[in-house]
Order: C-alpha cells, then sequence, then structure tokens
C-alpha cells in the first residue's frame, strides 16, 4: 500500500519510495511496478500524474484523479509556479548556499552535442556537512559529504543531479551522474544503496483569489538518520 499523504476529489499526493517507477516507460521495461498503477488499484480509479520524479527518487509525487483536474493542474507545473524542495547528499562541501543557472540540453537520454539547451536554474542551502573515516581518492584519508535543501526553479529532466554534476558536487547514489567510486563506498558505509534524493516539500499556487495555497510535505525516511549518525 502506498502511502497517501493528500486526498481530495481532484488531487491525491503519495510518498513514493525509492525505486518505484512513477508509471511504465521503455527506459525501464522490465520493471512492471509502478505508482501510477498502484495508486489506481489503491483508490480504485484512474489517476494522472502532474509530475515526475526519477525512479530513484522518493517522496511527494503529485496525482489529478480526473481529466479536468489533470488539465487544470498541469498548467501551473509547466508555467513553473509550483515550489519544490528536495534533500540531497553531494559529495563534497559545497559554498553554504549558491544558484546554479547553467541551460541543460532537453534530453539527458541523449548526447548533449546537436541538442537545444533549455534555461535552468537551482539554487540551494547547505545543511550539515559530514566527514567520514574512509578513503576514495589516495591524497585524502577520509571522504567528505554534505547535506543540502535545493530547490529547482525550473523543472528540466534530471536537472538537480545535473547541476551538481557541473559544479563537481555530484549526488551520491546517481549510477548516471554521479562518482561511481563515492556510490560504492558510501553504499558501504551506510548500509544502504540508493539515490541520495528526496522530494520534501511541494506547493501549489491557490485554485482560485483569495484561497489558501496547498502545500504537502513527504518527512525524509529513517535512512537519512544515518547520515548523521556515522560521523
Amino acid at each position: 500500500m502506498l502511502t497517501i499523504l493528500y486526498l481530495d476529489d481532484d488531487l491525491a499526493a503519495i510518498d513514493k519510495p525509492a525505486g518505484l517507477l512513477v508509471h511504465p516507460t521503455g527506459l525501464d521495461a522490465h520493471e512492471t511496478r509502478n505508482a501510477m498503477a498502484l495508486l489506481r488499484d489503491q483508490l480504485g480509479g484512474r489517476v494522472w500524474p502532474l509530475h515526475r520524479l526519477d525512479k530513484g527518487t522518493s517522496g511527494v509525487l503529485l496525482f489529478a484523479r480526473n481529466e479536468a483536474a489533470a488539465s487544470r493542474w498541469r498548467a501551473p507545473f509547466e508555467a513553473g509556479t509550483v515550489y519544490k524542495q528536495y534533500l540531497a547528499l553531494v559529495r563534497g562541501w559545497p559554498p553554504e548556499a549558491g544558484e546554479i543557472d547553467y541551460p541543460l540540453a532537453r534530453d539527458p537520454e541523449l548526447p548533449s552535442a546537436g541538442q537545444p539547451r533549455l534555461a535552468a536554474v537551482t539554487r540551494w542551502r547547505r545543511l550539515a556537512t559530514f566527514e567520514w573515516d574512509f578513503s576514495v581518492d589516495g591524497r585524502h584519508p577520509t571522504s567528505r559529504y554534505a547535506l543540502v535543501a535545493v530547490e529547482p526553479v525550473t523543472g528540466r529532466r534530471h536537472q538537480i543531479r545535473r547541476h551538481f554534476k557541473h559544479i563537481a558536487h555530484p549526488l551520491v547514489g546517481d549510477a548516471t551522474h554521479g562518482k561511481g567510486a563515492h556510490n560504492r563506498a558510501v553504499a558501504a558505509w551506510l548500509g544502504l544503496d540508493r539515490l541520495w534524493l528526496h522530494a520534501q516539500r511541494l506547493a501549489l499556487p491557490a485554485a482560485t483569489p483569495g484561497a489558501a495555497a496547498l502545500c504537502i510535505e513527504a518527512p525524509p525516511g529513517p535512512e537519512w538518520a544515518r547520515l548523521s549518525q556515522r560521523r
């Protein structure tokens, strides 16, 4: 059973577990389980995903429960007026705060050369730093990582993952844009192999003038507490 964070006649939000697809895709054709089908069966009716999370990402995932709601609520996602905040574990210690303004190729699955570049902006705040007692690089006896709160201003595919790779602080557990040696070392250190990216908060603009905005939160799972315990 999926954990439902919010439910009304038009919308349903779940806390998507890491490792679950949002919907069927040819990029992962062997995987038969997906959040859309599970939620449909759980609620007893069709649902429409309003945005996407990568398979490895956990956290808030929002669906419409009818076609009218799907049409109405896709617009703010496309316009970039939906606020999103993520937690991420990255390699190294980035500055305490910053903004990445770096255009990205439309399709991260294809070579960037020849593709149009789309405007992409990501902001972050550093929440904690960790220095763990293992070596990935022979020049250093320990390895450094940081927990960051991330706000993607735009919504490009793999935006957070690609942007942190661009500033040389790739996400831990990212098999595509990260560093395999760090991924393996942290998985062994923490006893868990996952993409360390969690969609913690999503806020929709007010549906009508004077109405309150809808804010949905998914607390990070217990595995995130391991970061501070393994000092």
